[in-house]
Formats: structure tokens, C-alpha cells, sequence
């Protein structure tokens, strides 16, 4: 900057994504209007990114359609009622509580696995965290309380999967680790 507080003639030039992953960071965020310049993720990338909609869209339909058998689930919960301190109704209340929570939570981690999986997609590494994590309650749920339930299986199975392919030694290089100040790792 000059005295008068001038920046100068030219702007200074853009980093590429390249040359900022190469300094571990992320990509630089577009401008509203502008769209950046593209690059393509590895194919283990891009797998993991369908993984993950699939896992949450196997998680959204395998709840919705629980949500519609809540009669079934509640007359099978009132046959297996061996006590005397719950009403029916108290026990049809339950379950539409219970499946409907459930629910929307399969739907807020589908839109969360969508999400992060896209952010994954274009480089960002604390994306890749946040789906390792959700992957990690995916599978604590299926193993905790659905142990039974195929669908519940194969949407962790889908997650794990997801997961392992953004730890590929072949994707590390889209995924760059922090750097200090001077660029060295910490």
C-alpha cells in the first residue's frame, strides 16, 4: 500500500486450489455470482460423496417407511405389554413419539451426510472429520440399538465404506494436513 493508502494498479493474482492445498489450506470460496475455478476430485472421492447419499437416503426411507406401520408397531408393543402401569394409549402416544423422532432424525443425518459429503468433494478436510464422526454414531446406533435391522446394516456398512475412501493414501494429497506459519506441519 502506498502513503495515500492506495492498494496500487493490479490486484494482486488468485491462488489456485492447487497452490492453496499445497499450503494446506482449503479452497477458496467463490464470490456470490462467480463460480470458481473446477477442480476434479479422485474417483475415491467422488465414490465416497454417493456412498454417503446413499447411506442417508437408505436411513430417510428405511424411517419413513417405519413411520407409516406405527399401528403395527403399537399393537405388537401393547401384545408384549406385561405390566399393568401402561395404558394403551400411553403406549400408542410412545410410539408415535419414538417414530417420529427417529425420523427426523434419519432425515437431519441424511441432509448432514449431503452435506459434509459435499464439502468432502471439493477438498475441505473438516468435512472428512465430521463424516468420520457420523459414521462413528451411525454405526454405535446400528450396533446399540438396531442390531437386527438389515437396513440400519447396510446404511453403516455404506458410511464405512464412504469413510475409507477419504483416508486413501491415493486421496491424501486432496485432503492437505494443517501447516504452521512458516508452512512446516504441526
Amino acid at each position: 500500500m502506498s502513503d495515500s493508502g492506495d492498494s496500487g494498479d493490479a490486484p494482486e493474482p488468485r491462488e489456485s486450489d492447487e497452490e492453496r492445498r499445497a499450503k494446506g489450506l482449503p479452497p477458496e470460496p467463490s464470490p456470490p455470482g462467480r463460480h470458481g475455478e473446477k477442480v476434479k476430485p479422485p474417483t475415491p472421492v467422488t465414490v465416497s460423496f454417493v456412498l454417503y447419499v446413499l447411506a442417508g437416503l437408505v436411513l430417510a426411507v428405511t424411517f419413513g417407511l417405519t413411520l407409516t406401520q406405527q399401528e403395527l408397531v403399537a399393537e405388537t408393543l401393547i401384545d408384549l405389554n406385561t405390566t399393568d402401569e401402561l395404558s394403551e394409549d400411553e403406549i400408542r402416544t410412545g410410539v408415535t413419539t419414538l417414530l417420529w423422532t427417529l425420523f427426523v432424525g434419519a432425515l437431519a443425518l441424511a441432509v448432514l451426510f449431503a452435506l459434509f459429503a459435499w464439502k468432502a468433494r471439493e477438498g475441505t478436510r473438516s468435512a472428512r472429520t465430521v463424516l468420520t464422526v457420523l459414521t462413528a454414531v451411525i454405526v454405535l446406533l446400528q450396533l446399540l440399538l438396531f442390531p437386527t435391522s438389515l437396513p440400519m446394516l447396510i446404511a453403516s456398512l455404506l458410511a464405512l465404506v464412504g469413510t475409507v475412501l477419504l483416508y486413501l493414501p491415493s486421496v491424501a494429497h486432496y485432503f492437505p494436513g494443517p501447516r504452521g506459519p512458516e508452512g512446516m506441519r504441526r
